[in-house]
Parts: structure tokens; sequence; C-alpha cells
């Protein structure tokens, strides 16, 4: 059985920094396309950044591009978010995700979320 559990979310002030893990079990990291996503209030997801596995590149959404950074840690099955000068408009929640076929361009498993929360 896949599970991903997110962790690391919560209320930040704008420009401030936040860290996200997402810790696997059931499902090895180095085989498939792993990334992020967020849905925000009223608003539907929106893929924030993913590790492609079918050409190696790594995808962020524009507006995340220089202030956000995916990583993993493949010993640990558990993969980051490190998100720095965080706006307004970051604020959302934030699922893990892992894509089977490995091209980014749908995850199959994802876990619960976090919400973090950026305030003026």
């Amino acid at each position: 059985e896949v599970q991903l559990v997110e962790s690391g979310g919560g209320l930040v002030q704008a420009g401030g920094s936040l860290r996200l893990s997402c810790a696997a079990s059931g499902v090895t990291f180095d085989d498939y396309a792993i990334g992020w996503f967020r849905q925000a209030p009223g608003k539907e997801h929106e893929g924030v950044v993913c590790i492609s596995r079918s050409d190696g590149k790594t995808y962020y959404v524009d507006s995340v591009k220089g202030r956000f950074t995916i990583s993993s840690d493949n010993a640990k099955n558990t993969m980051y978010l490190q998100m720095n000068s965080l706006k307004l408009e970051d604020t959302a929640v934030y699922y893990c995700g892992v894509d089977l076929v490995g091209s980014c361009m749908r995850y199959d498993y994802w876990g619960q979320g976090t919400q973090v929360t950026v305030s003026s």
C-alpha cells in the first residue's frame, strides 16, 4: 500500500520560508516522477513542481521559480519542498504526489495535504 504523508506546513509572514516534507512508504522515489501540487481556496489544483523520470528534468510553475526548490532523500524515501520569499498567493494546501508513468502529467498517489498560510 502506498502512503504519502506531508508535514511542515503552517502560518508564516510574507517573505518568510517554510520547508515541507513528504514521507513515503510502499513506493520508491527512484522509479517514478515525484512532485508537489497545491490547491488554494476556491481554485483548482495547480502543479507546483515535478521531477520527471521521462526526461530527467525538473519543472516548476512560473510563479514559484527562483523561490521554491524540490529535493529528495531517496535513502529516506522522503521529498522536500523548500519555499522561500513566500507570498500571500502561495497560501494553499500543499500535496506531494507520485506519478507512476513518470511524465509529470498526472499523479497516481498523493497525501492528505498540509496547509500553508502566508500572512501580511
